[in-house]
């Protein structure tokens, strides 16, 4: 435990043990919704706010937050309005957006270059105190939306049109979603890097999966592999000195590969289990309920 006497690991840390959090419990609605890579592209989308903080000599993490909210509005603005050109307009704004990171970058003052690095892959030794609180402010209100509005969000992500029908405002909970996935990727950028940050929003969720199919099991699961990567890669990225963004995500990658072979014999032995249980007579009837009641999110 000799690496906690270091004030920029005990920063690291703190930050692994936020990204550990808030990426899952948003990734969580992105998979449900099926736009798993939405954090792939606004990380690109961040590399521009990345690059003006370094140009204009403002907070990066800041920068790229206000920058990255924007681009999580355009695309959302883009799918409901693209229709057919949809598709090349995101792609228009997610090489924008490193093109524009490259750029300024390119424009900012000498030394700049090695710093992108950070911002891209990860590190541990530039964590400032400054990176820290804008971190805690930002992973704050990921939690307060997550958990707050869980049942409106997952409703949403299952089946807009039934939310539609119940009343809850769709286009402004996507939205919501949209902004709410921007300020997870500047949370985790410092850690595991705008490149690499989406598989720590969907790997976790998808190994979660493998164990159950209720909405509040899956979130908790999901969030637990999250802190255990992130402190594991981090902690790791210490002693191996290799790069912290990869190394979480090659553990995040490890766990669903554990955690699917665990599975396996599991959904085999709960099968037989309850086909023992099952009345003769119709099988299928006692299954029927549950089944309604986790794809409806019944149990969040």
């Amino acid at each position: 435990m000799d690496f906690l006497d270091y004030a920029f690991m005990q920063r690291a840390l703190l930050a692994a043990v936020l990204v550990g959090i808030t990426a899952p419990a948003v990734g969580i609605y992105l998979v449900q919704r099926r736009q798993a890579l939405m954090g792939d592209g606004i990380g690109h989308v961040a590399m521009t706010g990345v690059g003006l903080g370094f140009l204009l000599s403002w907070s990066p993490v800041w920068m790229a937050t206000a920058v990255s909210v924007l681009g999580a509005v355009l695309m959302e603005l883009i799918r409901w309005y693209g229709r057919t050109r949809g598709d090349i307009a995101l792609a228009m704004l997610f090489y924008g957006g490193m093109a524009g990171g490259v750029m300024f970058i390119n424009l900012a003052p000498t030394g700049s270059n090695a710093n992108l690095n950070s911002y891209l892959f990860g590190s541990l030794s530039t964590v400032s105190e400054s990176d820290v609180t804008a971190i805690c402010v930002l992973a704050a209100f990921v939690v307060l939306v997550t958990l707050g509005l869980r049942r409106q969000l997952f409703a949403v992500s299952q089946d807009e049109e039934f939310a539609r029908v119940t009343g809850l405002p769709v286009r402004a909970l996507n939205l919501l979603t949209a902004v709410t996935a921007a300020v997870t990727v500047t949370v985790a950028m410092r850690v595991v890097g705008l490149l690499l940050v989406s598989a720590l929003m969907v790997v976790p969720v998808a190994a979660a999966q493998q164990l159950s199919r209720s909405f509040a099991a899956t979130f908790a699961i999901a969030v637990a592999i999250g802190i255990t990567v992130t402190i594991g890669g981090t902690v790791t990225s210490y002693y191996q000195d290799v790069p912290p963004g990869a190394t979480i995500v090659l553990l995040t990658i490890a766990a669903f590969i554990a955690l699917t072979a665990l599975a396996a014999p599991l959904a085999r032995r709960r099968a037989r289990a309850l086909a023992a249980a099952q009345p003769a007579g119709d099988p299928a009837e006692c299954a029927i309920p549950a089944t309604r009641a986790a794809d409806h999110g019944v149990d969040v």
